[in-house]
């Protein structure tokens, strides 16, 4: 007869449930989000239509130049609407991810590399760490660069000047773990539950998140993987992006 399982056993066991229970309900929340900015998106794209219309028509015959300025002003908010009505649309439904060969590596170097000069201007460190490579994963290139671009860019603006951001690159078989860490300052845990809603800012803590880190969930989640946050004010955030490794290996072409 087997012993019953341990004290720490069962609590163990009783914080992996909770985990995968505040997972499936963060899922079901932004899945639930993306279908209201799906609806939402279409119904005030087509009053935005006849606003937009109205005044650039309108523009294009006023002489007064007091009202031409107000018109203008009309007609730009009016893009400004269509603008973010386009990313929420890219957050409630993206296009399907186009799966081939990644290396993982080189595409984080890229992104590296691309934003040292925004980090450069800022003073702040980053950096790529863990495994050197290759890893070979099924994705697509570029959702999976728009994804990690948004949390690197959210770290930048977390921290404002100076800091470090560090990208630590990792095999956890069967996945890939991708740790995007900033010594910012941090989210409190009310906020961390929010951290993926679209339009959701936390600007007490510095992070005006706009739609960013929900395109990231996105992309992320349409990749079979999963993103999450660890946090604790005062002491920086991690990004975890999880994503399952190719079985079998895919061949990393030079």
């Amino acid at each position: 007869m087997e012993d019953p399982p341990s004290i720490a056993d069962q609590l163990a066991r009783l914080a992996e449930l909770e985990g995968r229970f505040q997972r499936r309900l963060e899922a079901e929340k932004l899945a639930s989000l993306a279908e209201f900015a799906a609806g939402a998106g279409h119904e005030i794209n087509n009053p935005l239509t006849v606003i937009s219309g109205r005044a650039q028509l309108l523009l294009r015959e006023e002489k007064n130049p007091e009202r031409q300025h107000a018109l203008a002003l009309i007609s730009a908010q009016a893009m400004r609407v269509y603008e973010m009505i386009a990313d929420m649309m890219l957050f409630a439904r993206p296009p399907r991810p186009e799966l081939g060969p990644v290396e993982l590596v080189r595409l984080v170097d890229d992104t590296v590399a691309e934003l040292l000069p925004r980090a450069a201007g800022q003073e702040t460190s980053l950096c790529r760490t863990g495994e050197p490579g290759p890893i070979g994963i099924k994705a697509d290139a570029a959702q999976l660069a728009v994804a990690l671009r948004a949390v690197c860019q959210n770290a930048l603006e977390a921290l404002g000047s100076g800091g470090h951001i560090e990208i630590d690159l990792h095999r956890r078989d069967p996945n890939v773990e991708i740790r995007i860490r900033d010594d910012g300052p941090g989210i409190k845990a009310d906020e961390a539950n929010h951290i993926f809603d679209p339009f959701y800012s936390a600007r007490q803590a510095g992070r005006g998140l706009g739609l960013g880190l929900s395109k990231a969930w996105r992309i992320v989640t349409n990749h079979g993987g999963q993103i999450e946050v660890t946090s604790e004010p005062g002491h920086g955030v991690t990004f975890t992006m999880i994503l399952p490794l190719s079985e079998p290996p895919i061949p990393v072409l030079d």
